[in-house]
């Protein structure tokens, strides 16, 4: 079974974006076991997906290493799917990424998924320690994913490199992206398109559609597919939860800030806090988000799905706590039936 809202369509479906947030006072060894352990949960509570994502330098975030934290997570799951969403495809040649996640779907057959985005996943120092080239011109990262496509198909007779392993493997690839290029790119290609809704929702809308009007089929895809980001905290009762977020809402002030950091605990009252500039620059931030019970949340989710038409949502849930953070995501397994 699918958990999701129907909206008056076909069931939207539920997957999870983790961080693998490292907490103030925590450990990356600590994070990697908790996002295994919220892994589990998920494949019990009906989420269709698993993703995390590529980030550098960011001492909140221990999925650096991301083709690693997917093998740990899908070798400790079964049934749902795991994958990166992100991979930093620029940071990368397309040839190591293939033969990353043909390894990966060699180990876990039939659940692996790679969406891949242009951005760096990190700042202009660490883009360098990174050997990075951002001297490319703007069709690099398209002529990337078809190179990346190309090894994860079927080898061509006389092809000079084989991804060994990646070859056949027929892993699916997603476009990922904060813009309208992502939404022309995944549209041309005919391929499923994830949009970074959650963190950077300003085109949202403009994306969806320039994605659904400009869609070409392909052999990967009859027709769109598009995957929304979207942040929940849940709790038992609005009061809990507006305290939970806190934690996010900091993260995401100091990021803007620059000065990220690992995952604070929830305060009282931190928006009062806020200078009304950083709290107009939250309500911006986090207007794909729902925050509150479950009543709160489902209404709250039913009216973007409505909205938006989403084929899928991929929730984000930065909560300091491992326990509540779990909550979070059963409260909203328990609205998807």
């Amino acid at each position: 079974m699918h958990a999701g809202f129907s909206a008056g369509r076909v069931m939207t479906k539920f997957s999870i974006l983790d961080l693998s947030s490292v907490t103030e006072g925590g450990s990356v060894r600590q994070s990697l076991h908790n996002s295994l352990d919220l892994a589990q949960h998920a494949e019990g509570w009906g989420y269709h997906r698993y993703w995390l994502a590529e980030h550098h330098n960011f001492p909140g975030i221990a999925s650096a290493a991301t083709s690693v934290v997917i093998g740990h997570v899908s070798a400790g799951t079964k049934t749902i799917r795991v994958g990166a969403g992100g991979i930093m495809l620029p940071n990368h040649s397309p040839l190591q990424i293939a033969e990353q996640f043909g390894t990966l779907e060699a180990l876990s057959p039939g659940r692996i998924d790679l969406g891949v985005g242009r951005a760096p996943g990190t700042d202009m120092v660490t883009v360098n320690a990174l050997r990075r080239n951002l001297d490319g011109d703007v069709n690099q990262f398209p002529r990337d994913v078809l190179e990346l496509l190309r090894f994860l198909d079927d080898p061509e007779p006389g092809q000079a490199v084989v991804a060994t392993p990646g070859a056949s493997s027929h892993v699916p690839v997603w476009i990922l992206g904060s813009s309208l290029f992502g939404a022309q790119l995944a549209a041309s290609l005919g391929l499923p398109y994830a949009f970074a809704s959650h963190f950077a929702p300003a085109q949202m809308q403009e994306a969806i559609e320039l994605y659904r009007h400009r869609f070409s089929p392909s052999k990967y895809l009859d027709k769109p597919y598009v995957m929304l980001g979207f942040n929940v905290i849940a709790a038992d009762t609005t009061d809990e939860a507006e305290y939970l977020a806190s934690s996010v809402r900091r993260g995401f002030v100091n990021l803007r800030r620059g000065t990220p950091g690992k995952l604070q605990p929830p305060s009282e009252n931190y928006l009062d806090e806020l200078s009304p500039a950083d709290q107009a620059l939250l309500s911006q931030i986090m207007v794909c988000s729902a925050v509150g019970d479950s009543a709160l949340v489902t209404e709250k989710l039913q009216r973007f799905i409505g909205q938006t038409e989403a084929d899928e949502l991929m929730v984000a849930s930065q909560i300091y706590s491992h326990e509540a953070r779990l909550r979070s995501y059963e409260i909203l397994a328990s609205a998807m039936v």
